[in-house]
């Protein structure tokens, strides 16, 4: 898996560019599919930063977020709730559809209807 750590307009304090990866390999333990993590950090204002994730996957589209806040880290705090939550959906779907089978519907008596 390749987490890819990027920023636009200015560059990133020492040390946070290992903490932003340390957080971005964390997303794996949702979706074991993982092909790539894209972070894209744009300091184009500094004083609101903004933070995009971007999540490949096998067989499924990429998951994106965004957030911005007063510096990079909160920001990248706010984005990764966000891409969990679209992970977590993905699996869902990838693995729910195939667990309910019909012998669970429940069928109405035609005695109670009159």
């Amino acid at each position: 898996m390749q987490v890819n750590v990027s920023a636009r307009h200015g560059t990133l304090q020492p040390g946070d560019q290992d903490l932003i990866e340390e957080k971005a390999i964390k997303l794996r333990r949702l979706y074991d599919r993982i092909n790539a993590i894209e972070v894209t950090i744009d300091l184009k204002q500094l004083d609101k930063p903004v933070v995009e994730i971007k999540v490949s996957a096998e067989h499924a589209e990429d998951s994106i977020a965004r957030a911005e806040a007063s510096n990079v880290l909160a920001a990248l705090d706010n984005a990764i709730p966000k891409v969990e939550q679209q992970l977590r959906k993905l699996k869902a779907r990838k693995t729910g559809n195939r667990t309910a089978a019909h012998k669970h519907v429940e069928t109405a008596d035609a005695g109670e209807e009159e």
